[in-house]
């Protein structure tokens, strides 16, 4: 019912720049928390950046300062601006929206997810 498609991963040096896309799709008929996260090599998922609706935002404290994460609610778009990467950003990067679907009996929320794109920082 409801896609999320990533874009914008890649291969950049240390002290370079990416921005990741996250475009949701399908029968949506709102979305309240987008957000990305990520997952390096033998490490659990973690939190990089969320934003409401409303454009309230909360950052891992490691990518404060360096990510922004902004959305445009017309095109069900969210994206994070990744400024002076580090090596240990590396990892595959996640997005997450909860997206209201509508019923029969009303809206129903639940949390999709990307499929994942990879990030990778040389030093």
């Amino acid at each position: 019912q409801v896609q999320l498609v990533e874009s914008g991963g890649g291969l950049v040096q240390a002290g370079g720049s990416l921005r990741l896309s996250c475009a949701a799709s399908g029968r949506i008929f709102s979305i309240r928390t987008m957000g990305w996260y990520r997952q390096a090599p033998g490490k659990q998922r973690e939190l990089v950046a969320v934003i409401t609706s409303g454009g309230s935002t909360n950052y891992a404290d490691s990518v404060k300062g360096r990510f922004t994460i902004s959305r445009d609610n017309a095109k069900n778009t969210v994206y994070v601006q990744m400024n002076s990467l580090k090596p240990v950003d590396t990892a595959v990067y996640y997005c997450n929206a909860n997206v209201g679907v509508a019923g029969n009996y009303g809206v129903y929320y639940d949390d999709y997810w990307g499929q994942g794109t990879q990030v990778t920082v040389s030093s």
